[in-house]
């Protein structure tokens, strides 16, 4: 009791923003270490987006009608921005169970002892599971190309505009992470959690122009994939790759993706981290 009491001024109105900087790296490097020592967590989240990059590369290619072609080569460019989207947003199931997890085994509670800042435990887990998407994220553009992907491939980019492409996906994944988060502070096992994290992602990805060209969809269909967050990523990484089958659309989303894409990224992280930081709390308690 007094070692906590000797440290708790530490948390305190001196420096609060710098004391949980440095709280959530440690909590990162937790977690972090934690995946080194569990390595077929990191392999299977490797596996899963580069079999969907196969099946639907030689399952699909040539079937799909993107513009006025059904061309596999031109369908195999228009699909990775969907894959990559897609492979940053389902690392909110793992987020889920991590946390939940952790909180079944009492590490919450914990930390939660500690002087520590609140928000921390969540940050730090957060920051651990972006560190683990970005692996993944490599590591299947490293597939894409092997399987004939090429940026520039429908209009001239640059390296700046790739990077840029691949900063708004890890963005798009740490903003879905802070969804996880609150799922996994919100059931009771690491199972529920799994459940819970990737259910609701299919609508999300499969209602969206990840796949398929949304302006073949049914009106109403197509207003909501136009206006999905998780479109308007795919369309702006589509037009910074340089790719085939950026839709031509009235919806502000689409017209403007890459502005669309920073603003919900960060209205999902500013809404769902307030609301596990919130639940994480009364969780503890």
């Amino acid at each position: 009791m007094s070692a906590a009491t000797d440290a708790a001024p530490v948390t305190g109105p001196g420096n609060p923003v710098g004391q949980s900087i440095r709280d959530s790296l440690v909590i990162a490097r937790r977690n972090l270490i934690r995946m080194t020592r569990i390595p077929e967590m990191v392999l299977f989240g490797i596996i899963q987006p580069v079999m969907f990059v196969v099946l639907f590369t030689y399952v699909f290619g040539g079937s799909m009608k993107i513009g006025n072609t059904t061309d596999a080569g031109v369908y195999k460019d228009f699909l990775m921005a969907g894959i990559f989207a897609q492979t940053v947003t389902f690392a909110t199931a793992g987020s889920a169970a991590g946390i939940a997890d952790d909180m079944q085994k009492g590490l919450v509670d914990r930390f939660r002892s500690l002087p520590m800042a609140r928000g921390a435990v969540l940050t730090g887990r957060t920051v651990a599971d972006l560190v683990q998407t970005a692996i993944t994220l490599l590591v299947l553009a490293i597939v894409a190309l092997i399987v004939g992907w090429r940026t520039g491939s429908a209009d001239p980019t640059s390296a700046g505009e790739v990077l840029a492409g691949f900063a708004l996906l890890l963005l798009l994944g740490y903003a879905f992470t802070w969804i996880g988060a609150l799922i996994g502070l919100s059931v009771r096992t690491p199972e529920a959690a799994t459940s819970g994290g990737i259910i609701w992602l299919f609508p999300v990805t499969f209602v969206s122009n990840a796949f398929v060209d949304s302006s073949q969809m049914t009106p109403w269909l197509r207003h909501i994939a136009e206006w999905n967050p998780f479109s308007a990523t795919v369309q702006a990484c589509r037009e910074l790759f340089g790719n085939p089958g950026v839709v031509q659309s009235d919806a502000w989303p689409m017209q403007h993706p890459v502005w669309a894409s920073v603003i919900w990224s960060v209205l999902i992280i500013a809404v769902f981290r307030t609301l596990a930081v919130r639940k994480y709390r009364s969780a503890s308690i």
